[in-house]
């Protein structure tokens, strides 16, 4: 395996090729271990992966916390490549609710206030709002990030699910380093205008969802029983007739990988690295069996022929079902 380097947009830090998204260790996927997870984190530093990405909602700051822990007790080498990015805003309830997003100034800074405790650092170095507030302009709260950033609390904006009028009007306010957003084989939604926009603005993407929370992993069978506090057991693209449209179309992909002798995941993060140096795959393995495979797709090079079989097993807009649930689809710009 080859870590290799990109840059995130033209203001940003330069990091690993794969972050590490660690929400699924806290959060939305059922009970994790926190050992393992730990463990995982130690062996994504330990294999060159600088990105770790969280949000301060995970777990309501259990990941954040978790992640403090791993940089703790990781050797003094690999807790200084790490470079955090960190997502805030989103609102929640004792009970694990939701209730909508806080981008005022002021809530921005108290929540960074928290999170550089919960992390246990000195500074931020990607932040940014999970989803736009409808009653803040993204002005305001990008203003908000870039005075963290003047105090040094702060190093880089970054935006999150956001369409491309937005990405403008906060590209207009302050340098933006990446936009993050969903972006796999079966979601590619941001291909028509978000993408073209970044391009133009000198943004990267970090893309989350490569596998589509498993989906199209290769590990994921119809007879699969989900916990209700695993977010997919509400999700479109997990239910009925529309998982099994979907499975078909991984069924399909992994005649493609087993030719090429590669896993169905690692030709499907393969595929996301493909499609340019301005974009960044976060993997969201919660175990080292499962980050080991994840990193081998750095080693596997698509040629031309094998990236239109690809297309051609699994086209755009082949997917059925939405990638939320209607009520978080609808706080998601397009």
């Amino acid at each position: 395996m080859t870590m290799h380097t990109r840059t995130l947009g033209s203001t940003g830090p330069q990091v690993s090729a794969l972050g590490l998204g660690c929400m699924g260790m806290s959060a939305l996927y059922g009970d994790a271990d926190r050992a393992e997870s730990i463990a995982t984190i130690h062996a994504a530093l330990e294999a060159g992966v600088t990105l770790l990405d969280t949000g301060d909602f995970y777990g309501m700051g259990h990941n954040e916390m978790l992640i403090g822990e791993a940089l703790r007790t990781a050797p003094a080498a690999r807790r200084e490549q790490a470079l955090t990015s960190v997502k805030f805003g989103a609102l929640r309830d004792p009970d694990g609710g939701w209730s909508g997003y806080d981008g005022r100034p002021a809530a921005v800074k108290n929540f960074a206030a928290y999170s550089l405790q919960r992390l246990g650092v000195d500074h931020i170095d990607v932040y940014r709002i999970a989803r736009l507030d409808p009653a803040v302009p993204i002005e305001e709260t990008v203003g908000a990030i870039a005075e963290l950033i003047e105090k040094g609390y702060v190093r880089h904006v970054g935006l999150s699910e956001v369409g491309a009028e937005t990405i403008r009007r906060a590209a207009a306010t302050a340098p933006i380093s990446d936009l993050q957003i969903e972006y796999s084989l079966i979601s590619r939604g941001i291909e028509a205008e978000i993408l073209p926009a970044t391009r133009e603005l000198g943004i990267s993407v970090t893309a989350y969802g490569v596998l589509s929370r498993g989906l199209i992993s290769g590990h994921f069978s119809r007879d699969r029983q989900l916990a209700a506090n695993d977010f997919r057991a509400h999700s479109p693209r997990f239910q009925g007739e529309n998982l099994q449209h979907n499975l078909n179309l991984v069924e399909a992909l992994r005649k493609i990988a087993e030719q090429k002798g590669v896993s169905v995941a690692q030709i499907a993060i393969a595929w996301v690295l493909s499609r340019g140096e301005d974009i960044v795959p976060l993997v969201g393995a919660r175990t080292r069996e499962r980050l080991t495979e994840s990193l081998g797709a750095l080693d596997v090079t698509l040629e031309p022929a094998e990236l239109a079989a690809i297309e051609d097993a699994v086209p755009a807009d082949a997917a059925a079902g939405e990638r939320y649930p209607a009520a978080l689809m609808s706080q998601v710009e397009r």
